[in-house]
């Protein structure tokens, strides 16, 4: 059967679960767990979003919203910026070091994660533009014909992952370690395959510095 939408999904695993009605209706909750699973374990690129985030000099410029799908901060940019410069991270103790030295509001050099919001260093002095690439939470399966990149590149561990989530209503089936397997082979590929997508694109670019190659 293909497994192409959430419904077609719910269909599959209440068909490998024999139609026991009395987990039937939990199928849905099931799903969620798998992905929130795949979100801890999974560093695929196809999680990687850009995203233009706005510097408003009213209230606290020093602080950005993140998006609500952030999870990790891969690069900051400011676009309009020659040679579209990139913000260097610190933690938040450097950061406060640095407005302990000098508060001058100016052009971002720093950034820092606080809560659901970004910090910036020194605090901007004009209105501009952030250029984020993150890496995203996966888009949930909600509706009947919903699907997502992992559900059409790896329907496998959608489902395989999905029955794990039921396997404590199970007990003693003998399935459950084929399906255990299933999930750490599928969570193991796909993230090499993004590695593999990644680092060996292209040949190794070497860059010379004085006194030699590096």
């Amino acid at each position: 059967m293909t497994i192409a939408t959430r419904q077609e999904l719910i269909d599959e695993v209440q068909s490998w679960l024999f139609g026991r009605g009395d987990i039937a209706t939990k199928v849905p909750t099931f799903i969620r767990m798998f992905e929130a699973k795949a979100n801890r374990i999974l560093r695929c690129r196809q999680m990687e979003e850009r995203a233009t985030a706005y510097v408003n000099l009213t209230g606290a410029p020093e602080f950005v919203s993140l998006p609500e799908n952030f999870q990790t901060m891969r690069r900051i940019r400011l676009p309009e910026e020659t040679q579209k410069k990139t913000l260097k991270f610190a933690v938040p103790t450097q950061l406060d070091a640095l407005r302990e030295q000098s508060d001058t509001a100016g052009t971002p050099e720093f950034f820092t994660i606080f809560g659901t919001e970004l910090e910036l260093y020194p605090t901007p002095n004009a209105a501009s533009e952030l250029e984020m690439i993150y890496r995203r939470t996966l888009a949930p399966l909600v509706a009947a014909a919903d699907t997502n990149w992992l559900l059409d590149l790896a329907p496998d561990l959608y489902l395989y992952g999905t029955l794990m989530e039921a396997a404590p209503y199970l007990h003693e089936d003998e399935r459950i370690p084929t399906w255990a397997s299933g999930v750490q082979g599928g969570f193991a590929d796909l993230n090499k395959l993004s590695d593999d997508a990644t680092y060996n694109a292209g040949p190794l670019v070497i860059r010379r510095r004085r006194g030699g190659y590096s």
